[in-house]
């Protein structure tokens, strides 16, 4: 089954948003507000997309999410409790029933002991719930192709989240 290319994706996110009255907010990191991007990208996203956070260095995680900094600091950015924790401070600082969040490394280098190409999306839903997804991408998709993996991802969760 293809892998539905990340505008179909986005304008899927924002019609389920939209029909069902909600609304999301991001929380980026190695994406760097790609995601957020890709939804304020479609027509009528204003309805359904509150914002979006970058949070590029691990304080802001902190300053701006909520992220517990002992979490940060026994686990470092690139791990499934963060990228959780980002996911749900999107979504409780932003004001939206959903928030996303993307975390990881796109290299070049690897980060804290964390191999280029691992990464972790979180989603987080209005029941207070939340799932996460850890991925192993190939370091040869290069920086570029893991922040665009990391996109489709993102938006494939939030898909997934909205239950379909």
């Amino acid at each position: 089954m293809p892998v539905p290319a990340v505008e179909e994706s986005a304008a899927q996110v924002v019609r389920l948003l939209t029909e069902r009255g909600r609304t999301v907010a991001v929380a980026e990191s190695l994406t760097g507000g790609l995601v957020v991007a890709a939804l304020v990208g479609v027509p009528g996203a204003s309805k359904a997309v509150r914002g979006g956070v970058v949070a590029y260095m691990t304080d802001l995680k902190t300053a701006l999410l909520g992220v517990d900094p002992d979490l940060l600091a026994r686990s470092g950015a690139v791990d499934r409790e963060v990228a959780l924790a980002m996911a749900r401070g999107a979504a409780e600082r932003l004001g939206a029933d959903y928030g996303v969040a993307t975390t990881g490394v796109a290299g070049p280098d690897q980060q804290d002991g964390h191999p280029v190409g691992e990464l972790w999306v979180a989603t987080w839903g209005p029941d207070g719930a939340g799932e996460a997804t850890g991925l192993a991408l190939d370091p040869a998709l290069g920086r570029d192709g893991i922040r665009r993996a990391a996109v489709a991802e993102a938006l494939s969760a939030l898909v997934s989240a909205l239950g379909h």
